[in-house]
């Protein structure tokens, strides 16, 4: 029986202290560089916030040595607590198709396998490293801006490799972007690959504010 539920979730912005605020700063930087030059492919106007990124991180709580994947980590604030979470378990891999994120990802985080390409191409990427199944997915990707097909590409890339009884897979729906024809339809697509569908209330301590999606039980296309 399928279950959707509406959870509540608030997590107020905090400060940072001066040593975190240069390399944000550069993060932003080059985000906001990014996000000029090529708006279509970056999707967001400002990285994931902490606040966001730790309220969609907690879900790794439920594992001990999970293999995990990222998808379109950005300049990194969900890889930074992905990090945390795992404190040296499991295997950790983001996939980023800007080629400046993707370096900056991989010098920063050694212990993540950073690699540059679609999120279209996750079987083909997956198993040339040897890992036939992830049981988490967490992603920031702007699925409201990504075409019904790449969408659906995507989508069937996750539900061939999530762990079926204990997976995860977890993104976001900006707030502004909630109603929009190609959101709805990304919610269906969710609600048909998944037992069940949590959308929270909106994470204000995020810019723009958006809402999280946790999914769970997933199977194949029917």
């Amino acid at each position: 029986m399928r279950s959707f539920l509406i959870t509540i979730t608030y997590s107020p912005p905090q400060l940072t202290s001066p040593t975190e605020r240069i390399p944000r700063l550069r993060d932003l930087g080059l985000f906001l560089r990014c996000a000029l030059t090529s708006p279509g492919r970056t999707g967001a106007v400002l990285p994931s916030s902490r606040a966001l990124a730790r309220s969609m991180t907690s879900v790794l709580s439920e594992f001990s040595d999970p293999n995990v994947l990222e998808l379109g980590p950005g300049t990194g604030p969900m890889t930074h607590y992905i990090q945390r979470r795992l404190a040296g378990a499991g295997r950790h891999v983001a996939v980023e198709l800007n080629p400046a994120f993707a370096q900056r990802l991989a010098e920063r985080y050694p212990r993540v396998d950073v690699v540059c390409d679609t999120a279209a191409a996750l079987p083909r990427i997956l198993e040339a490293r040897g890992m036939y199944h992830v049981d988490a997915v967490i992603t920031s990707l702007p699925f409201s801006l990504i075409p019904d097909d790449v969408q659906t590409d995507i989508m069937d890339g996750i539900t061939s490799l999530i762990n079926p009884e204990c997976g995860v897979f977890t993104t976001i729906n900006y707030v502004g972007a909630f109603s929009t024809p190609r959101a709805r339809r990304f919610r269906a697509l969710l609600r048909e690959r998944f037992d069940q569908l949590v959308v929270s209330r909106p994470v204000l301590g995020n810019m723009p504010p958006a809402y999280i999606l946790t999914a769970r039980r997933a199977h194949l296309a029917r």
